[in-house]
């Protein structure tokens, strides 16, 4: 088997690394979205905020893709760590192969100086069984909730969007389409590092550190990858203070698919219905704006029961849990 770095320059590469996570898709989780390869190329390159990863896909002696690395070492903050993702083709499981990808990526997060791995999988059992064998501990349960817009009961977001409303006065909302203005950079700042109040459970990370540089990369990830980012933000009137946002991705690509690419309310400014006041404004504008979209996706720790009873809410059903695990390296 050779292991070879893949550059997302590589179109065949790209497109053979498509079919593999298609292919272990089907089998492991049906529902979950794969990427396209020009979005997979996309991400390769700038990353989810301009700090891309790296891709090695192994082949046997024939040229046949049999499996898939992924590995990114963050590099704006949790610099003692890295994550390794796996795919194995399922026609080609049981070889061994999982076993000399995840000890490859471990060596190369050594060489980067790593002293801890992450990886995850989806919740079955020969997945839990490779990571627990392989010296990993459960360390999260995040689960992927996905919205089905083509069946929303508009009424019932009206009726919660007309709740919030009442029950936040003091603030007002801003709808920004693409990059933010200037004027708005640093306390977006401040109300994105606002994730860092997500619960972690036992994962051993830092805090994330955002800064005016990493937001406009982030943006500019997003447009390179045919994203347009849609943001409502709730500013309080008498201060200017930024207090909440809800930030959904859409594909230009593909325009029937978007993410949920974060919600969060400033400590500050919590208890004002503001996380539901941005969600609902962001389905009603998202209705005029992308007519489109069909779902709308979204990941939470199992133990977020706020963000969660919002989903709820409006309309959000499970689509599968995923385990994230780590090791000292």
């Amino acid at each position: 088997m050779e292991i070879k770095r893949l550059s997302p320059d590589d179109e065949v590469g790209c497109a053979d690394a498509v079919a593999l996570i298609s292919a272990a898709t089907k089998l492991d989780c049906p529902d979950a979205n794969v990427p396209t390869p020009r979005g997979y190329a996309a991400k390769l390159k700038h990353g989810w905020d301009g700090d891309p990863g790296q891709a090695y896909l192994a082949r046997d002696e024939d040229g046949v893709a049999v499996g898939l690395l992924g590995l990114h070492a963050p590099t704006y903050d949790n610099t003692h760590l890295s994550w390794v993702d796996l795919q194995v083709h399922p026609d080609h499981r049981g070889r061994g192969i999982g076993t000399e990808l995840l000890a490859y990526g471990e060596r190369l997060a050594r060489e980067l100086g790593r002293t801890s791995v992450g990886t995850d999988n989806w919740d079955l059992p020969k997945a839990n069984a490779f990571a627990l064998r392989h010296g990993f501990e459960q360390k999260a349960v995040e689960v992927n909730r996905r919205q089905d817009i083509a069946g929303l009961d508009w009424a019932l977001v009206q009726r919660l969007y007309d709740e919030a409303v009442q029950a936040s006065t003091a603030y007002e909302l801003l709808r920004v389409r693409g990059p933010v203005a200037d004027e708005l950079l640093d306390g977006l700042v401040a109300l994105t590092a606002s994730i860092n109040d997500a619960p972690k459970d036992d994962l051993e990370i830092e805090d994330d550190v955002f800064s005016p540089e990493r937001i406009r990369a982030y943006e500019a990830a997003q447009e390179a990858g045919d994203q347009t980012v849609y943001r409502v933000i709730a500013r309080e009137r008498s201060t200017g203070e930024l207090a909440g946002h809800s930030v959904v991705a859409v594909e230009r690509e593909r325009p029937h698919l978007a993410d949920q690419h974060d919600t969060a309310v400033d400590r500050q400014h919590r208890g004002h219905r503001l996380g539901a006041l941005v969600k609902t404004d962001m389905l009603l504008w998202l209705r005029d704006e992308e007519p489109a979209i069909t779902q709308l996706d979204t990941w939470n720790a199992e133990s977020n029961t706020h963000m969660i009873g919002i989903n709820e809410q409006l309309n959000y059903h499970i689509v599968a849990r995923a385990i994230a695990y780590q090791k000292p390296l």
